[in-house]
């Protein structure tokens, strides 16, 4: 997801992050809300969402959709967050961690972190409520809880890497938790059974509102990994159904300013107010709004912008500005922005573990030709060309730690390269062409993409057949399900990837998308796998230099393009469009999004 900067200000965001190990910090409000005609912030009225797909999970827990962890921010906390930014120049003020549930940011000073930066200890600010009958605090209890679902064999999580590699004992948990149920059909009760009969070393709850790490090496970015939704506290209620089941999906217990009031899959989902939150409890979110109305159905993003523009919808769900639209916008209308991005979306991925066309996937020099083959300038119009999307020559886009400029195949213009193409495919051993299934999202731009890199792939002998998915269950229900692709049920698609956070996050791009996993959640869609690279990737997050570290991250990028794992196509920013009664609209980085629950709506304007 579901979801930086040049190197130089990865720098200084891993030497903010170490300031912080020397004072104690203050929490850092959100931005003040907008001045306009309306004056003060307006409570009252329902925000309207309105957009294509469903949500990949409504469990914290296994959420990785932008779109979804954005939503999931109104009604699932965790120990720390980030703030939402005003303008587009102020983007890299979002990438700050804050506190959340947790009372202060630690420190050395304060006792938060160790000497030896191997423990953290995070107090719980007081008033953070579920929102149960009756309302009920907020527990490290719940948190210990909230970790020990990272690893279940139902619906996991798309980045357990990030937790496995950090926390003592973590992994050791997971593959416990693994065999426990390599046999056996999980069931609700056995599932909680197992977790409340162990536990991670490394995560400890010493009273009610206190929780304890223990890492197996230092962490520079630990902060930022307990920012993310799978790090979210978990009630005791979750024990009784199975991680984001349909069941499940009816009984979200919030402990943010809003609650699930009624979820329909891929029709709708509305919240309401959580009566049970209190304003001086969050630092980062309000309850402006009454509630949050999200539509799922309307599948074109001109049909979207037209509500918007006509009132009757304040935001878009999953679906981008029109992009014959932007001209027009960018001349000057206020209610349009366009967000800076360090991106790689999207990107064509290979599922490793295909059979189809005798192994084609598995194969370096066919995965070459198709690196070569495809125009990326094409898919940059497809997104409302330079202004939008520029084209993108390595996994790791600029403006995030490791990134330096390459280009292992390039051709004339960006404009693809067939002859050369068709000279790979043929020593690959195909010199007559193939046949490929491409997965594409059915939403969107995304048709469009299927279209524009099919018909490059085309003039070089390879057919391309379209695998139209639902938007909603692209990533939760296909990519991220590794018995599809063991089934060759897809050889090519092209999905997107937005680092989880910004500055020192190497481990937030590498990672997910390269180390060896091919477990359910995976983020490594096409199970791709090199010991090297796991290796390097180890490497890279044991170095506490940040030039040496980022040394590795570039080496990462330098082998997975040399072993041609993926087409990077374009690093994109992201053009938002909002109604004219959107006021305070924040926007998250992260979630390429406005934060839901610092928007207020102006009565005076319809």
């Amino acid at each position: 997801m579901a979801n930086t900067r040049h190197l130089t200000i990865a720098v200084v965001a891993a030497a903010t992050l170490l300031a912080t190990s020397c004072a104690t910090q203050k929490t850092a409000a959100p931005p003040s809300p907008q001045a306009s005609a309306a004056g003060q912030p307006t409570k009252g009225g329902t925000l309207r969402v309105v957009g294509s797909g469903d949500v990949d999970h409504l469990d914290p827990t296994s959420a990785y959709y932008t779109v979804t962890s954005g939503l999931m921010r109104s009604y699932a906390r965790q120990l720390f967050q980030t703030n939402g930014v005003a303008g587009e120049k102020e983007t890299e003020k979002g990438f700050a961690v804050v506190p959340d549930v947790a009372a202060e940011l630690p420190s050395t000073d304060n006792g938060g972190i160790s000497a030896d930066h191997l423990t953290y200890t995070i107090k719980l600010r007081d008033g953070v409520m579920w929102d149960t009958q009756p309302a009920r605090a907020v527990t490290a209890p719940d948190f210990v809880r909230g970790f020990k679902r990272i690893c279940n064999p139902v619906a996991g999580s798309g980045a357990p890497g990030y937790y496995t590699s950090t926390i003592k004992g973590m992994a050791e948990y997971c593959d416990a938790y693994t065999k426990a149920f390599a046999k056996d059909k999980p069931t609700a009760a056995a599932l909680a059974a197992f977790q409340n009969g162990n536990d991670i070393a490394g995560v400890q709850a010493v009273d009610d509102k206190t929780v304890k790490f223990t890492l197996v090496q230092p962490a520079s970015d630990f902060l930022n990994i307990l920012s993310l939704n799978f790090a979210s506290a978990a009630p005791v209620e979750y024990d009784g159904y199975l991680p984001d089941d349909a069941d499940f999906r009816q009984h979200t217990v919030s402990n943010g300013p809003y609650k699930v009031e009624s979820y329909v899959a891929t029709k709708s989902i509305h919240l309401v107010k959580n009566p049970a939150w209190q304003q001086d409890a969050d630092p980062i979110r309000h309850q402006y709004v009454d509630a949050i109305d999200v539509k799922m159905g309307v599948a074109e993003p001109d049909a979207v912008q037209q509500q918007i523009e006509a009132g009757s919808a304040d935001l878009a769900w999953d679906l981008p500005v029109p992009t014959s639209q932007l001209p027009r916008l960018k001349s000057g209308d206020p209610n349009y922005k366009n967000f800076p991005g360090s991106v790689n979306n999207p990107y064509i991925v290979f599922n490793m573990l295909s059979k189809n066309e005798n192994g084609a996937m598995g194969k370096l020099k066919v995965r070459q030709a198709v690196s070569y083959a495809v125009s990326k300038v094409a898919i940059a119009k497809v997104y409302g060309g330079p202004d939008v999307a520029v084209p993108l020559h390595h996994a790791i886009p600029p403006g995030n730690i490791g990134s330096e400029e390459f280009n292992d195949y390039p051709s004339p213009n960006d404009a693809g390269d067939p002859a050369k193409c068709k000279q790979l495919l043929t020593e690959a051993g195909y010199p007559n062409g193939l046949t490929l299934i491409g997965a594409f999202r059915n939403a969107g731009n995304h048709p469009a993409n299927f279209q524009s890199y099919s018909a490059d792939l085309k003039k070089c002998g390879i057919t391309v057949k379209g695998l139209p998915v639902r938007q909603g269950d692209y990533y939760g229900a296909f990519l991220q399900n590794p018995s599809i692709a063991k089934d060759s049920k897809w050889d090519i698609s092209a999905p997107g990837w937005v680092p989880d956070w910004y500055g020192n996050n190497g481990r937030s791009i590498s990672q997910p998308l390269f180390q060896t996993n091919c477990t359910p959640g995976t983020s490594n869609f096409g199970c791709y796998s090199n010991p090297k690279v796991d290796d390097l990737i180890k490497q890279a997050l044991a170095e506490p230099d940040q030039t040496k570290a980022a040394g590795l991250w570039h080496q990462v990028d330098e082998q997975v393009m040399a072993d041609a794992v993926m087409v990077p196509l374009n690093n994109q920013n992201t053009p938002i469009y909002k109604s004219k009664r959107v006021r305070n609209a924040l926007y998250l980085p992260s979630f390429q999004l406005y934060d839901y629950t610092n928007i207020w709506l102006d009565p005076n304007t319809p």
